[in-house]
């Protein structure tokens, strides 16, 4: 097994053909093919069930191309660090749930860096998109939170990844509505008297996304949700059609991007605990120093 294999495989995955794949590689059908069952030979698993229709993932392949995009990304973090023409460049990476001042720490680094080259990247992503991103060292430094509702869940995987929680906020939870809402002007809210208006929620697309969610009150039973994974549409969709959403209430760092939402306390307590997480042991760079020197301005506890 080789790593152009296990690539090939990953190609064929999220492809709805064996031919548009090997178009996409650069290489002939037929040899792609053989490629593939040379390596389920190898494993004496058969990864693909060829039908009339096209070819299909077996449970087996499911599983394997689960630890296959694992073993690809941190090929492709090797390759990229080792064997790129710039391995002299300076390189930092974060990831992060959908937080302003994580943002806005990782800008502040950027302007008081002046390195000759540099690779910098900040992911704001899914929840265990950012514990993975840290765990195979994807990013130096994420950003997440959980509740009273994921609690126990958020910090077992921070356990089994090997990570560091450090803490720097409590938030308690509120609502953001937008600003020709009726309710916009209360100073305070229950879920219940918003029952008739649709709760967007940000879409973690993960088997377990109730564990993994950033809002608060997960457990709870919504009447009406729309799931959404992107902040232009999710305001959008709180504007046209009077929804709203859960978060930390903290719009004073987002005016520019949240112009015309307001937040209102939740009468509902489940407030979030907010922090940084770094992979146990590790040395951080410079960079990821100047990263947690930024962050901890912002801490409150």
């Amino acid at each position: 097994m080789n790593i152009t294999q296990i690539k090939y495989v990953l190609a064929v995955a999220e492809s709805p053909s064996m031919r548009e794949a090997a178009t996409k590689l650069f290489v002939s059908q037929p040899a792609l093919s053989a490629s593939i069952r040379e390596l389920e030979c190898e494993l004496g698993i058969l990864l693909f069930e060829r039908t009339n229709k096209g070819i299909l993932l077996t449970d087996e392949g499911r599983e394997f191309v689960t630890y296959a995009k694992k073993a690809v990304g941190q090929y492709e973090i090797l390759e990229d660090r080792y064997l790129s023409k710039d391995n002299n460049m300076d390189r930092f990476s974060v990831s992060t749930q959908h937080y302003n001042f994580a943002i806005k720490a990782f800008m502040d680094v950027i302007s008081r860096s002046s390195p000759d080259k540099f690779a910098f990247a900040i992911h704001e992503t899914k929840t265990r998109e950012v514990l993975e991103d840290v765990r195979t060292l994807k990013s130096e430094v994420g950003i997440v939170s959980y509740s009273g509702t994921n609690e126990s869940v958020i910090k077992k995987l921070i356990r089994d990844y090997m990570l560091e929680f450090t803490l720097l906020m409590r938030r308690e939870a509120c609502v953001y509505l937008w600003k020709d809402h009726k309710f916009a002007k209360r100073k305070e809210i229950s879920l219940e008297e918003l029952s008739d208006y649709p709760c967007i929620s940000f879409d973690q697309s993960d088997d377990s996304n109730f564990y993994l969610t950033e809002e608060a009150m997960a457990d709870y039973d919504f009447k009406k949700m729309i799931k959404s994974d992107d902040r232009a549409t999710s305001m959008e969709l709180i504007a046209e059609l009077h929804g709203y959403s859960i978060g930390s209430g903290m719009l004073s760092g987002e005016e520019a991007i949240l112009k015309g939402l307001v937040a209102i306390k939740l009468k509902e307590e489940d407030p979030l605990f907010i922090g940084y997480i770094t992979r146990k042991g590790s040395i951080m760079s410079k960079y990821g120093e100047a990263y947690v020197k930024e962050l901890m301005k912002y801490k409150e506890i």
